[in-house]
């Protein structure tokens, strides 16, 4: 069913007459949603310390992820102490949750585990970002700047700089909402934001045209695979070329991962999963005898497999996010302009 409905949100068919009805009762929900924070109707609440949300108005992997962290370590940089939260989607905690390196991405999510084996930055995990961020700066009293991974629709939590992140290869796809599209709000929804990030994009065509706030670019890149078996050892691609290869992804994108490895001039078979697919090592049998290669993402959820009985060899290939320094230079004069209010 989401392999269909991506079809469906890069072009226009017949399934559009069913599905923009639904779309209509989309935008009207989300409107009235919106409007009654606007109102005051529905509470938002403002932290104590300036919040930084990174998010996108689409479905599907964007690079949210990997820009959460350069934004974090770029504000370390500047003399910031940063602290990230996340809604833990994908993971089955309820309750707010502090995510360390060795925590289950059953419970609290991928994306979080990640982050947190990538950074050492606080990361907290709930459904309701208002409370991660309280129970981070409870815990962490010395963290003064909140990034928030995603969360650009949760209204409940005030933010001082909102920055959107798309897709350069799909952009807006057909530009509909949900289902008819892959869109949570209009894109007009883009004019409202403080920065506007392309990411893998090779210039900013239309993007810069149509939209008010300032347009940077990231590319995400990454060319050193590590083993699962002991996190440690590493090989580029030539190590890899003799073997018989298997590329897993469990991401918004696969063929994202797929181009990357096809670029590095190996030959693979291809295995896609849902996002934020819960791997068992049940997925991974069908490819005994084989060298494996994964995404960041999906290796914090297998790399328990990679044991040295294991019938098959486990590798990730780790991204980062290269940003244009104009970006946290714009992030800094909008985090001096919210402490000179206060």
């Amino acid at each position: 069913m989401a392999d269909w409905l991506q079809k469906q949100w890069e072009s226009y068919s017949i399934w559009h007459l069913f599905l923009l009805p639904l779309s209509f009762i989309f935008f009207l929900l989300s409107t009235v949603r919106k409007c009654l924070f606007s109102l005051g109707l529905l509470r938002s609440y403002k932290l104590p310390v300036p919040v930084i949300v990174v998010g996108n108005i689409s479905i599907g992997g964007t690079g949210k992820t990997p820009l959460v962290i350069a934004l974090a370590a770029q504000l370390k940089d500047a003399g910031f102490k940063p602290g990230i939260i996340s809604r833990g989607y994908g993971g089955s905690v309820n309750e707010v949750m502090e995510v360390f390196a060795h925590s289950l991405p059953s419970e609290v999510g991928d994306e979080p585990l990640l982050i947190a084996k990538r950074s050492s930055f606080p990361v907290f995990v709930s459904r309701n970002r208002v409370d991660a961020g309280l129970a981070l700066l409870k815990a962490h009293p010395e963290v003064n700047v909140i990034v928030s991974d995603d969360g650009l629709q949760h209204y409940r939590l005030q933010r001082d700089v909102e920055v959107a992140v798309i897709d350069a290869e799909r952009c807006l796809g057909n530009a509909l909402l949900l289902p008819a599209g892959p869109l949570r709000e209009t894109s007009r929804r883009l004019n409202a934001v403080d920065a506007i990030v392309m990411s893998n994009a090779n210039s900013q065509g239309s993007i810069k045209k149509r939209y008010f706030p300032p347009v940077f670019n990231m590319q995400l890149s990454g060319d050193v695979f590590v083993s699962l078996l002991d996190g440690e050892t590493q090989h580029r691609a030539p190590f890899f070329k003799k073997k018989p290869l298997v590329a897993v992804a469990g991401i918004g994108r696969p063929q994202r991962f797929f181009d990357q490895l096809g670029e590095m001039g190996l030959f693979f078979e291809q295995k896609s999963f849902a996002d934020h697919h819960a791997f068992t090592p049940q997925d991974l049998l069908p490819f005994a005898g084989k060298t494996i290669l994964m995404t960041e993402k999906d290796a914090v959820k297998c790399a328990q497999f990679a044991k040295g009985d294991a019938p098959y060899d486990l590798w990730m290939l780790p991204v980062s996010a290269n940003i244009e320094h104009e970006l946290i230079e714009l992030v800094l004069s909008k985090l001096a302009v919210v402490s000179k209010g206060k």
